[in-house]
């Protein structure tokens, strides 16, 4: 309350507060991939964030192949949140790094298997055709797809919440066995490298998930003239924003609401459930499109 009425000014507090804050080495460090680290993280969330089509024909990278562009990017992060661990010499960060990559690399595939299911519906692994095939009444992938799209999507959900390290998946960063976590030993803007990725990877997952199974940019038309032309009337970058902020608040509901998971419980969960749920459903899903049969 005393950063602006409502505290609507402490974003803009804390960014000027770790651009003033000394930054400090450590001693018997890899200062080499200490200093590496916060910047692959950054890249990697800047990298993918770069592939959102916020609006028909605004989007800053567009490839024919976007769908395994943004797998590739993303798993950049990986590197860089081992890295941070390894190179602070501290073995708070280094067992918090341990987490946090084979929590990464394990809920990869699960969103790499929900995106899947969108290039084979839409026919495309590029972002832009993908919400071109959502466009007309009840076209969006979570209703035309009906029950394997809707099991992608709350997947895609679960397996996006993780690979971001939120809560209730936020082992990486338990404060209360692990300190701060991987960036313990950071300060300045190496740690609000880290802080700044963390929300914007919040960004790019329900970004990549309003624009793979709601639609994108892509207006609600239900085939009824004068409905669909008042929504046709909003502006894509206004739906693509308002779509993004629904599924932030889904995950943010989900982090305050849920304990966090013990490491043991996060991997069952990938391994044992999400995986072959996801591999179950795309195989029938495969199977039913190639014979013409709808779910």
């Amino acid at each position: 309350m005393r950063v602006g009425k409502w505290g609507i000014f402490q974003v803009v507090a804390d960014v000027l507060k770790m651009l003033i804050k000394e930054i400090f080495g450590v001693d018997r460090s890899d200062k080499f991939l200490y200093t590496l680290a916060p910047f692959l993280t950054i890249i990697a969330s800047v990298g993918t964030f770069s592939f959102l089509p916020w609006n028909k024909g605004a989007v800053v990278l567009d490839f024919n192949v976007g769908v395994f562009m943004v797998t590739a990017i993303s798993s950049i992060g990986v590197l860089g949140v081992i890295l941070s661990g390894w190179g602070s010499n501290n073995k708070y960060s280094v067992v918090s790094a341990m987490r946090g990559a084979v929590q990464m690399i394990s809920y990869e595939i699960s969103l790499g298997l929900c995106m899947v299911t969108a290039v084979i519906l839409c026919g495309s692994m590029q972002l832009s055709d993908i919400i071109g095939a959502q466009t007309g009444p009840w076209k969006w992938l979570i209703i035309q797809g009906h029950i394997p799209a809707i099991v992608a999507f709350l997947i895609f959900l679960v397996a996006g919440n993780a690979e971001a390290n939120r809560g209730p998946f936020d082992l990486a960063e338990a404060e209360s066995e692990l300190t701060a976590g991987y960036h313990t030993e950071y300060s300045g803007m190496g740690f609000g490298y880290f802080y700044l990725a963390e929300y914007l990877n919040l960004v790019v997952i329900s970004g990549l998930a309003a624009t793979i199974f709601l639609g994108g940019w892509a207006p609600l038309n239900i085939g009824i003239s004068g409905f669909d032309m008042v929504m046709n009337y909003i502006p894509g970058f206004v739906w693509f924003a308002a779509k993004t902020l629904l599924v932030i608040w889904v995950l943010m509901w989900a982090r305050w609401t849920f304990p966090r998971l013990r490491i043991d419980q996060i991997l069952t969960l990938e391994w044992k459930y999400l995986m072959p749920c996801m591999l179950l459903t795309l195989t029938v899903m495969t199977a039913c499109v190639a014979l013409g049969l709808t779910l």
